[in-house]
C-alpha cells in the first residue's frame, strides 16, 4: 500500500507518506495561518523520505474536519488537486478519527471550538460512532462524568489524553482504506463560522 495523508485542520500540519513496510511521519510546530505555505514543501519532503513519487501512490488522504475552517479548505483543495491531476482517489479521514484510533475502549474526541466549547464524538466500547455534536464544556463533561475517555492533540480539555495525530491519521487511513472510498472530499462544519455568525 502507498499512500500520502495530510491533516492541515489543526494549528499543527501532519503530513504521512507510506510506502509499503515504510512509514514517514511528520508533525510540525504550531504554525497558525501558515499551511497554505508549509503544506507543499512538507509533502515533498515526506515523499522524498519515504522514496516515493506522488504518482506511485494508490490513494490520497486528508482530514476534512472539525477544526479550522481555512486549514481544511486548504486540505481538501490540495488533495483534490493531487487526485484531479494523477487520476487517484480520494479519502476523507474526520479529525475525529484521527484520535479516535489512538486508544480503544469508551473514547471522547475532542477538538477545541473556543470559547470553552468542544467538537465532540464519542465512541463505544467496539468502536461504534455516536453522532458528532458541537457541545459546551458542561456537556462534555457529563460524557466524560459517564466514563468516556478524553482524547485530543492540543491540550484544549484539561483532564484529556493527548493523542499522537500522525499515528492516528496513519492509523485511520490505513482501515478506512480498506473498506473503501466513498464520495468526493466534503468540509465536515459542525457549526457556522465565526465571520457567518457575527453577520
Amino acid at each position: 500500500m502507498k499512500f500520502l495523508a495530510i491533516d492541515t485542520s489543526a494549528s499543527r500540519l501532519t503530513v504521512v507518506a507510506v510506502n509499503g513496510e515504510t512509514a514517514v511521519k511528520y508533525t510540525g510546530d504550531e504554525c497558525a495561518q501558515r499551511h497554505s505555505v508549509e503544506l507543499m514543501p512538507q509533502i515533498e519532503n515526506a515523499l522524498e523520505r519515504a522514496h516515493m513519487r506522488a504518482d506511485e501512490c494508490d490513494f490520497f488522504a486528508c482530514v476534512v474536519g472539525p477544526g479550522s475552517f481555512t486549514g481544511i479548505r486548504i486540505g481538501i483543495a490540495t488533495v483534490k488537486g493531487l487526485c484531479l491531476a494523477l487520476g487517484k482517489p480520494a479519502l476523507a479521514i474526520t479529525s475525529f478519527e484521527t484520535l479516535a484510533y489512538a486508544e480503544t475502549g469508551k473514547r471522547l474526541a475532542l477538538v477545541g471550538a473556543g470559547h470553552g466549547n468542544y467538537y465532540a464524538c464519542a465512541y463505544g466500547e467496539h468502536g461504534e460512532e455516536i453522532a458528532p455534536a458541537f457541545l459546551s464544556g458542561e456537556q462534555t463533561q457529563v460524557l466524560v462524568n459517564e466514563g468516556y475517555t478524553p482524547l485530543c492533540a492540543d491540550g484544549t480539555y484539561p483532564t484529556a489524553h493527548t493523542a499522537d495525530v500522525a499515528e492516528g491519521l496513519l492509523r485511520a487511513a490505513t482501515a478506512k482504506s480498506k473498506t473503501g472510498f466513498s464520495g468526493a472530499l466534503e468540509a465536515l462544519y459542525l457549526r457556522k463560522s465565526s465571520a457567518e455568525e457575527k453577520r
